[in-house]
């Protein structure tokens, strides 16, 4: 009988295996927290698409035509070649690159370059993991050279490769103790979906090993499984020895939630319960074509703004070299030489032994690029969007395409430039208005359970609109309760009762910008304008108060660390003390903060010593190449010893100087039942907006709408 027993355990760890191996082969790279396609037609539950089909294209013959192109396919094959022949990889037992990316020529070269110029120097920046060592070097595509980066003691380890992830959901499989604690559960083996957690730091016995823990749910009978978590097993994983460590199982007596009104598939919910009065379809038509190019695969120009665009797989996207045309001049003037998503933050709020780890560092640990998926023509992006695929290497250096990744498209929401109508007293019968229409440009990243949503919107005024959206799938727990009547007054639940035993734990979203502003020229500096109230003397003035300006130019960082505050109000400008207007104002941006969230965690909690970034809205700091990433360079299992708080810190100067601007946007998010089972996009944002960079209104002489130049489209019924 016990022969038998363990028979039928091996064969369903192999039937366990075999599903999961094909979970994670469905794609050349894909993401990790792919439901298990095979299991999904098994089922008959695999959707069909609905929409037209996405472009495939190998990319084999791309070659760059500007210095910050991004690495090409044969380029990322010659860096694998040189290194697989390099000493340093020669002699190891096992390597795996966890980035490669073209290393940027210095930026003197890269704002003198111009068009017909040859291309400087192409080079690489990789991040590898050799025989348990982390390694940066630098690739010389032409020489052949490999240069090693000295990056002095830093902790912490690499962004994780799509292969670390995928493995270390495979790793608690070929533990017995896990499989029989998963079959006591009540779940079957086949029946699960894994996530790999990464683990943050929060003492010595972390140290020394590369860990993650591993948390999974059940897959029966619904496509949404992170409504249905085995709460309370979590597993220990050392990454690199592919072992399991250690298994906490404290949950045996919560069951697991039901499957019903999880899924959230269209399919699925064609017979349902959920209906609403249909909305007719929507779509944006230019009958004379774009007015936007993508030149070059990389180089996009629109109204008066130039651009260069490109995918990565730790920011996401980066937008570089962006520069108006002045309208009075001709000019093309520079505005930002780089902006990115740098880091992202998101803390749970729930203590207890399965959950006090989960704090976040996406872009770091898991990549936000790598995380990105193919945007969904018609429903991510417009009719008339243009797609810009993503080039990536996988841990062995074979480049993979991730398409679609970025969408780059007009808009028009009905939404007003500027206006003005004279009233009948003046006698003067003026009415004059002008249509707002912005160019976008997209990315969604989906991260495990949430998906971000990153626009950068360009305006015909100069304004540059940054927009966060955050969708998805709620990080759940599972609880023995299932109405709020039963539970005990002093229980802290650590978030809301969605439905029956299932709870939404509060958490914080922050996303931290890079924003290299140049106005005019690098040479610039940070000015915070103060409204104050001014009390009037006795007999000045009918009025009793006003607001005044007072103008503070940052001599050094720590001037420029600055905490919202909405009843001690400031502008925040970025100027060029030396370039005036016509008038003698110097020219700048500011930054317009929209609606944002402040972390309010101890300071010397271990999540936020790490995420030390977010303690500040806004920072500013001399430019320095090497100063990108506001956790750190490696942020995974990092003690907090290298992020932009340490960096600004050192109090350097920074007026008059080429600076970066680092704006952090944040949310709060306490979990509601409409956010069950998947949630309504919330979304926040904030501005880089011209401040006396322009003489007059830049957009003065933009045409109306008129009805001979738009399509005229008849409705198939008239509404009532």
């Amino acid at each position: 009988m016990d022969g038998r027993r363990k028979f039928l355990s091996f064969l369903s760890l192999l039937l366990a295996l075999f599903f999961l191996f094909v979970f994670t082969w469905n794609t050349s790279l894909p993401n990790s927290y792919n439901l298990n396609s095979a299991k999904r037609v098994a089922e008959g539950l695999e959707l069909k698409p609905h929409h037209q089909t996405h472009r495939i294209e190998s990319h084999a013959s791309d070659t760059p035509h500007h210095p910050l192109d991004p690495l090409t396919v044969q380029e990322l094959n010659r860096v694998r070649s040189i290194l697989s022949s390099h000493a340093l990889f020669r002699a190891s037992k096992s390597y795996a690159l966890h980035s490669v990316v073209l290393e940027e020529p210095p930026k003197s070269r890269v704002l003198t370059w111009r068009e017909g110029d040859p291309l400087p120097p192409r080079q690489a920046s990789v991040v590898a993991r050799v025989d348990g060592l982390s390694h940066v070097l630098t690739v010389d595509l032409e020489s052949s050279r490999v240069a090693r980066v000295y990056m002095g003691s830093l902790l912490g380890y690499p962004t994780m490769t799509i292969e670390d992830m995928n493995t270390a959901t495979l790793t608690p499989f070929l533990s017995d103790e896990f499989n029989r604690t998963v079959v006591e559960r009540g779940v079957d083996l086949k029946d699960i979906a894994c996530l790999p957690i990464s683990t943050g730091w929060f003492g010595k016995k972390e140290e020394k090993r590369r860990l993650i823990k591993v948390q999974c749910y059940s897959m029966k009978d619904t496509a949404n499984f992170y409504m249905r978590p085995i709460e309370g097993l979590t597993v220990l994983v050392d990454m690199d020895a592919n072992q399991v460590v250690e298994i906490s199982d404290r949950g045996k007596s919560i069951p697991i939630p039901k499957a019903a009104d999880t899924d959230y598939r269209f399919s699925a919910l064609k017979n349902a319960h959920h209906k609403m009065k249909p909305i007719n379809p929507i779509s944006i038509e230019q009958p004379k074509g774009p007015s936007f190019s993508v030149q070059n695969g990389h180089q996009v120009k629109w109204a008066n703004w130039e651009f260069h665009l490109k995918p990565d797989p730790r920011a996401g996207v980066i937008i570089s070299l962006a520069m108006f045309r002045d309208p009075d001049t001709g000019e093309l003037r520079n505005v930002m030489y780089k902006g990115m998503v740098s880091e992202l933050f998101v803390p749970y709020m729930d203590p207890t032994d399965a959950w006090y780890f989960k704090t976040y560092m996406d872009a770091g640990e898991y990549g936000f690029g790598l995380q990105a998926m193919p945007l969904d023509p018609l429903n991510d992006c417009p009719r008339n969007a243009h797609y810009m695929d993503g080039i990536f290497p996988a841990g062995d250096g074979r480049p993979y395409v991730r398409s679609n990744m970025v969408c780059v498209f007009e808009s028009y929401a009905g939404d007003v430039g500027w206006r003005h109508s004279e009233s009948p007293i003046t006698g003067l019968e003026i009415r004059e208005v002008r249509p707002k229409v912005t160019l976008v440009v997209r990315m969604a990243a989906s991260v495990a359970n949430y998906d971000y949503i990153i626009d950068w919107e360009f305006q015909t005024d100069g304004l540059i609109r940054i927009k966060v959206g955050l969708s998805g799938i709620l990080m759940v727990k599972g609880t023995p309760y299932v109405n709020m009547n039963q539970v005990p007054n002093q229980e802290d639940l650590y978030g809301t009762l969605l439905s029956e035993n299932v709870i939404g734990v509060i958490h914080d979203h922050y996303i931290t910008f890079y924003l290299d502003m140049d106005i005019d020229g690098s040479e610039n500096s940070f000015v915070k304008v103060n409204l104050k109230r001014q009390q009037t003397s006795p007999g000045e003035s009918p009025r009793r108060s006003y607001l005044k300006t007072v103008r503070n130019v940052a001599q050094t960082e720590k001037d420029a660390q600055i905490k919202l505050k909405l009843y001690d109000p400031s502008e925040f400008h970025v100027i060029n003390p030396n370039k005036k207007t016509r008038v003698g104002n110097p020219t700048g941006y500011k930054v317009v903060p929209g609606g944002t969230a402040a972390s309010i965690l101890d300071l010397e909690d271990p999540p936020q010593k790490r995420a030390a970034f977010t303690n500040n809205q806004i920072w500013v700091t001399p430019y320095n190449k090497s100063e990108v990433w506001a956790g750190g360079l490696f942020v995974y299992q990092s003690h907090g010893e290298d992020t932009l708080a340490t960096w600004s810190d050192r109090d350097r100067p920074i007026e008059n100087r080429d600076i970066v601007l680092w704006y952090t946007l944040g949310f709060h998010h306490i979990p509601c039942q409409e956010d069950f089972p998947i949630m309504p996009t919330v979304s926040s944002s904030f501005a880089l907006k011209p401040v006396n960079f322009f003489e007059s209104n830049p957009i003065l002489g933009i045409s109306p709408n008129f009805e001979k130049d738009l399509p005229v489209c008849q409705a198939t019924a008239v509404s009532s």
